[in-house]
């Protein structure tokens, strides 16, 4: 099966890129390679997939309206799994336009391209920041979420209200995951894991906002995998006698899951493991909540483990263990 990536060189692009590599499929990956964070361990993520005949790099922006249009019309991909976006909460606050750039003028590009090619699934990244305000836990799909605290949260409900109408409109059948922080080796260098465990090795202090009382839905990169690709066979039909009850599902084909770990855990435990990780203390700064940020995070996956039959598992001590051998061995 013929596959576009988007995000290829990204942490999550790159393991599915790889993963459907693996499983046989013709892969073609596409990121623009910018300087969010360093690009060189965008280009070690790509340097692993070198070895696979059945994957492609393209370099190319998602804003690029007549370059992706003719990527789709060249390629006739039947499936496209779209990870590519600008990320970070925080940086949203700095560099409004680049989310607009990317998580909007790109998704659109993306759904044109599925339209006018016939592709058979759209599956995309949302997120759980989209939940904002809403003080209901655990997180589930059949909640409002129209109150965003930040621009990144915005563009990714965006997203998912631009996908329903390309599915109402045009039948395509798209899927929209709400990731809950992903954590695991190949991570990024903007997230907590990278910068607490980089700053436990070299003895300096590490930020810790609202005092640590903070609790977030961790969720390891390899349960995130394995979600995308069971999902990414379960295409989705509309609902009959659809009543507008149930924001995740549509009378178009069109669905949105949560995927996150079910156990939010406790920041203070969260540096813990990672202390433990890495065999140090962390010399901790204690700050104020941060514009944009929210208290909690915490995914109900009842729908996710209906649908697929598997739920994430691994637990914040083996994902740390993980991350901080893969840290030592490639940064430190």
């Amino acid at each position: 099966m013929k596959y576009l990536v988007t995000g290829a060189a990204g942490f999550i692009g790159f393991y599915v890129s790889r993963k459907l590599c693996e499983l046989g499929h013709d892969v073609t990956g596409l990121d623009n390679l910018n300087d969010y964070y360093d690009p060189r361990l965008k280009h070690a993520r790509l340097e692993q997939l070198e070895p696979y005949d059945n994957f492609r790099f393209v370099k190319m922006d998602l804003a690029d309206r007549e370059g992706i249009a003719d990527l789709f019309k060249t390629n006739q991909f039947q499936r496209v799994i779209h990870l590519g976006a600008q990320a970070g909460v925080r940086y949203s606050l700095e560099n409004p336009m680049a989310y607009i750039d990317s998580n909007l003028v790109g998704m659109g590009t993306i759904l044109e391209g599925c339209r006018h090619n016939g592709v058979e699934h759209l599956v995309y990244a949302s997120s759980s920041s989209v939940y904002g305000m809403n003080s209901k836990m655990p997180y589930s799909t059949q909640d409002a979420v129209d109150h965003p605290v930040s621009l990144y949260a915005a563009t990714k409900k965006s997203n998912e209200l631009m996908a329903h109408s390309y599915s109402h409109l045009y039948n395509i059948p798209t899927t929209g995951l709400r990731f809950f922080t992903v954590n695991g080796p190949w991570g990024r260098p903007d997230m907590a894991a990278w910068k607490f465990t980089k700053a436990i090795m070299e003895g300096t202090p590490i930020n810790v906002f609202n005092n640590g009382e903070l609790q977030r839905d961790f969720t390891d990169i390899e349960d995130i995998l394995e979600g995308i690709i069971r999902i990414q066979d379960v295409i989705p039909a509309g609902v009959q006698d659809f009543r507008n009850d149930d924001p995740s599902r549509s009378s178009a084909p069109y669905r949105v899951y949560n995927i996150g770990n079910n156990q939010p855990v406790k920041l203070m435990d969260f540096i813990k493991a990672i202390e433990s990780a890495c065999g140090k203390e962390a010399i901790k700064n204690y700050l104020p909540m941060q514009a944009g940020d929210v208290y909690a995070t915490y995914a109900e996956v009842d729908d996710l483990i209906k649908e697929v039959n598997f739920k994430p598992v691994t637990s914040i001590e083996e994902t740390m263990k993980r991350f901080s051998e893969w840290y030592k061995l490639w940064c430190y």
